[in-house]
């Protein structure tokens, strides 16, 4: 007969097993009859990754709060943008309607993506897994939205080429990585369409446990700046309280040449000014 030393941890191998097998996990929903060229859709995902502003750059922008309920309201922000040898980096702002620094952000996405965050007292701290998904002040606008690192994760499926909003568009499946679903168990994958025109993430839908939609991030416009274009305007979505932020770009300053020390975790507690203001061209 086996000794309690020796059922305990069979039975916790039985509950770890059933655990593991009753994660849901969200399946391709391919555009065609067939499943298309996955090698083909790894480029087109790759190119992607590789794109972005070209240079480091500087955008001035509103949160517009919508919720389905309550008073609408309006926050402002400035962004600054880079990109290092592990992808996109960049530095966000949040400021209250009293013009006080209500959040700053130090966002890198990549391979090995990281969210330090300095909300106005002692050094700036890596976000831990409850702050990564809470709302940026008032807002349904989280850390997880500005850094998007499902663009990254290795485990995807491309579904075809569609048509979202009347505009050919690259549709994918893109699953967590295991670490990350461990810690966010709500989220178990993304669905993000990438115009074929523009190579521009368009839409991201977040998937819960039961195959829900939890979310959408929807680029609603494009605007060019020079030879560049830049999003303007896109809306962050929650599908299950139905509130909204509308992120609205209203400047921007091009072909800068940031100071790297201003993307170190360590700076984020010292204030940043923004370019000279005849480098900011309105946005409208």
């Amino acid at each position: 007969m086996r000794g309690p030393g020796k059922i305990l941890p069979l039975l916790l191998g039985f509950a770890l097993a059933a655990s593991a097998q009753q994660r849901f996990l969200p399946q391709p929903s391919y555009v065609q009859l067939n499943p298309p060229d996955q090698a083909e859709g790894r480029h087109i995902l790759e190119e992607f990754r590789a794109k972005g502003i070209t240079g480091d750059y500087f955008l001035e922008f509103e949160l517009h709060v919508l919720p389905r309920r309550g008073d609408e309201h309006v926050l402002t922000g400035q962004f600054w943008g880079t990109r290092n040898d592990q992808g996109p980096l960049s530095r966000v702002e949040v400021v209250t309607t009293a013009g006080k620094p209500e959040l700053r952000l130090l966002v890198q996405n990549g391979p090995a993506p990281a969210v330090w965050s300095w909300n106005g007292t002692g050094p700036a701290q890596p976000l831990d897994t409850a702050a990564f998904f809470a709302p940026v002040g008032n807002t349904n606008l989280t850390a997880f939205d500005l850094q998007m690192p499902f663009l990254y994760w290795p485990d995807f499926v491309y579904e075809g080429l569609t048509r979202l909003r009347g505009r050919p568009t690259h549709q994918f499946l893109l699953r967590p990585p295991k670490d990350f679903a461990d810690r966010y168990p709500a989220l178990t994958g993304v669905r993000a369409y990438l115009d074929s025109q523009f190579t521009a993430l368009v839409q991201a839908e977040l998937v819960g446990d039961h195959g829900q939609l939890l979310k959408t991030i929807s680029l609603l416009e494009l605007k060019r700046i020079g030879e560049q274009w830049i999003p303007k305007t896109f809306d962050v979505r929650d599908e299950v309280t139905r509130d909204k932020t509308r992120f609205v770009v209203t400047g921007a300053a091009l072909g800068l040449s940031l100071s790297k020390d201003m993307f170190a975790p360590a700076q984020l507690s010292e204030a940043v000014k923004p370019p000279d203001a005849k480098r900011i061209v309105p946005v409208e």
